[in-house]
């Protein structure tokens, strides 16, 4: 296939590439990631919204690479904590911690606040960009609750604590079927997949 109709995901995150990738089936282009460059340019995620960083990730991958870059930015808001961990959703409990540690933090922060008051959303943005030109920005989210304790084997991130109040169950109980319906990621790569298929 040629380059034209291959599309660079931005991520070297395993579980994220393997939900991209998922969303974007039906797409008639080659999806490749970061993983098959030997080489790839250095993103410091420094924005202040998630736009801002999918952003910037798709207009610096886009530069390195023939074809179209995608990146998204996506993490968690919670309403208690004035909107954080946000932007530093995989960061949150410090450089190098990993996603059970950013989840008890979150959880020891929230520990005394009833269920009512724990109201949460994740949130994704998707750029698109070809050639170091910004073609296509998408957004959306997802609002829950945060639970009282981890749940459920499923998902990655935040996913065992994020409840969903219509199945009172937690993403991380819910598995692929429910999230894939209803989660910030999916939403925001059907609107994303709906533009490249004109784009293409």
């Amino acid at each position: 296939m040629s380059e034209a109709g291959r599309i660079v995901i931005a991520t070297k995150n395993k579980k994220k590439l393997y939900e991209l990738k998922r969303y974007l089936e039906g797409i008639k282009a080659e999806i490749v990631c970061m993983h098959d460059f030997n080489r790839t340019p250095r993103i410091i995620e420094n924005g202040d919204t998630f736009r801002k960083n999918a952003v910037k990730k798709a207009l610096v991958v886009s530069k390195f690479v023939s074809g179209l870059a995608l990146a998204d930015d996506s993490g968690l808001e919670v309403n208690m904590l004035g909107g954080k961990p946000g932007v530093r959703s995989s960061r949150f409990a410090g450089p190098g911690k990993n996603d059970k540690e950013n989840n008890n933090k979150l959880l020891r922060l929230l520990k005394k606040v009833p269920l009512k008051d724990r109201k949460a959303r994740f949130v994704c943005a998707v750029a698109i960009a070809d050639n170091g030109h910004l073609v296509k920005v998408v957004e959306s989210n997802c609002k829950g609750l945060i639970a009282f304790s981890p749940k459920g084997p499923y998902g990655f991130g935040y996913d065992p604590v994020f409840l969903i109040p219509k199945y009172k169950k937690t993403f991380g109980e819910l598995g692929l079927v429910v999230k894939d319906r209803m989660s910030h990621r999916s939403k925001a790569l059907k609107k994303a997949r709906e533009f490249l298929k004109r784009y293409l």
